[in-house]
């Protein structure tokens, strides 16, 4: 073991510094620079020399823990080389084979797992939450469980390796084996397994996936029982649905191999990486028909609201019984999309510029029904960007989607849409939180009536609560009281993020577990791609 002091060492060693200071042309302004240069230099040179003992020590390492005279013969050169061609032959079963090929190449191909945490019985304690994967609903085969413990039980046993050959294919296998797997487990179980933008149309949340220096971890750790520990999942939710898993829990209405299944959907949209970090947001949950404002933790608002109308209205197909057309994300045209984003201001008395697919489907076959439906609903017709004087002059029967050159707006008004307010953020697919006339709406049980965007139960409270009793929102209060109202907008003093998310299976604040409709068929389109995954389940 060797120690330095920085100090000392510059003191002791100024006769040498004077003459790498000549033999390098340096001024004796850097001196002191010199001798830091030396000093990391020497530190290298030591860790380097050490890592060569080590790598030379590998044969007398092995067989001090094994006994077996096998391990006397190994050398690093010749593991090496075995070492590259079980790598090459294994390259298509690894998940990440091209960062763990570079790893090793970088890392002159040393066995890393079978020195570090073999002996110490490290790996069979990651053996052991292999076998546990189970707890979180996953197969414990897909961290191959199986194959790692015969590997590990090789060297634990003394006639286990006979040859050379057999002891570099083992050391091979058993080093590729737990780094594969150790990345995998760690993966599924801080990023989820399936990847929510490869299974969703309509899928816009920011979700975090693992990336190189995540990966890095599973080599850098020196307690591995610590690291294992640090990436179960532990958010109360999670825990609380855990429970629910393990406890074979039935769900009213529903079966134990169904509420089973929707538990699983559920724990796995838990372990993506696309939770609100903010301390205050808003947080509309699509199935629930409900937003909320959170801050600190807690909700400070609750509200009813009517989402976009969904495939899966009449519940035709569960994630116990669907059709083969359930398991593919096919979205109905009205479903509001899963996405996060800022909302920065309100139009107050806003303008209803109404979306193609919605003039063509319904404002267009209205005014074909009743000439004067245009003007009755306060809807002003434009052609090439000028405002059409008579709109009830022209046949539309004769208009179609085809030839539509037409383009409507519904002007501020008790009939407007949108209602009295509507709250901006930017987003892909053209959807807010606005208010509406159509109250009756809210008081329906399965409230996915709207075209896309999410109509507000109460949209002044939401209003109040974002932009505070100011003089701001005095105004918009005042605006939206108006019978004659001109359209406005008002920034909020900072932005608030709003998060649309889908989870159909929670527990509430009382630890109750609340149930959902699939109203959208998320939860079997995830359940189908996730089902080579799962621990299998007898099934009566």
């Amino acid at each position: 073991m060797y120690y330095f002091s920085y100090g000392t060492w510059i003191a002791n060693n100024d006769l040498y510094l004077t003459q790498l200071i000549a033999m390098t042309k340096l001024t004796p302004v850097n001196k002191t620079a010199a001798a830091a240069f030396i000093f990391i230099l020497a530190i290298f040179l030591l860790t380097f020399q050490s890592c060569k003992k080590k790598r030379s020590d590998l044969a007398n390492i092995l067989y001090k823990q094994t006994h077996n005279k096998v391990f006397k013969d190994v050398t690093p050169e010749d593991f090496s080389e075995v070492f590259k061609q079980v790598l090459n032959s294994e390259k298509s079963n690894l998940t990440h084979a091209d960062f763990i090929i570079n790893y090793y190449d970088q890392n002159d191909y040393d066995p890393e797992f079978v020195i570090n945490h073999l002996f110490n019985n490290d790996l069979l304690a990651v053996d052991s939450y292999y076998q546990k994967a189970n707890e979180h609903g996953l197969n414990p085969e897909m961290f191959q469980e199986e194959k790692l413990r015969g590997l590990i039980n090789k060297f634990y046993t003394k006639k286990g390796i006979k040859t050379l050959d057999d002891a570099y294919h083992t050391m091979a296998e058993l080093e590729i084996t737990a780094a594969n797997s150790l990345i995998n487990y760690s993966n599924d179980l801080q990023y989820g397994v399936v990847n929510p933008k490869w299974v969703y149309q309509r899928y816009f949340t920011a979700t975090k996936r693992p990336d190189s220096l995540s990966m890095l971890r599973v080599f850098q750790t020196n307690n591995m029982q610590a690291y294992l520990d640090s990436i179960q999942p532990k958010s109360p939710q999670y825990l609380l649905l855990q429970k629910a898993l393990l406890g074979g829990m039935q769900a009213p209405g529903k079966s134990a191999e169904e509420t089973r299944r929707i538990l699983l959907v559920n724990m796995e949209r838990l372990r993506w990486r696309n939770k609100p970090f903010e301390n205050k947001y808003v947080i509309v949950n699509i199935p629930d028909y409900m937003l909320n404002v959170v801050d600190s933790g807690k909700s400070v608002l609750k509200m009813k609201v009517c989402v976009g109308e969904g495939r899966n209205m009449i519940n035709a197909n569960t994630v116990l019984s669907y059709n083969d057309t359930a398991k593919i994300d096919k979205p109905f045209p009205h479903e509001t999309p899963q996405l996060n984003s800022l909302i920065y201001s309100v139009e107050v008395n806003p303008i209803w510029n109404i979306p193609k697919s919605i003039a063509t489907k319904e404002i267009i076959v209205e005014a074909a029904k009743d000439r004067f439906y245009l003007s009755n609903k306060n809807i002003d017709v434009y052609q090439n960007d000028k405002l059409v004087e008579d709109p009830e002059d022209i046949d539309w029967t004769k208009v179609t989607k085809e030839n539509s050159t037409y383009e409507f707006k519904q002007k501020p008004g008790a009939d407007n849409s949108l209602g009295k307010i509507k709250f901006m953020f930017k987003n892909k697919s053209s959807v807010y939180l606005h208010d509406t006339p159509a109250k009756y709406a809210f008081y329906k049980k399965v409230r996915a009536v709207s075209h896309g965007c999410v109509r507000l139960g109460d949209p002044q409270g939401l209003a109040l609560n974002l932009f505070g009793d100011g003089e701001k929102y005095q105004t918009i209060s005042t605006d939206m009281s108006e019978d004659n109202p001109d359209t406005s907008v008002i920034y909020l003093p900072k932005k608030v993020p709003v998060y649309i998310t889908y989870d159909t299976c929670w527990a509430d604040e009382n630890g109750t577990m609340q149930f959902r409709q699939d109203v959208y068929g998320l939860d079997i389109v995830l359940y189908d791609h996730l089902l080579k995954y799962l621990h299998p389940v007898a099934v009566n």
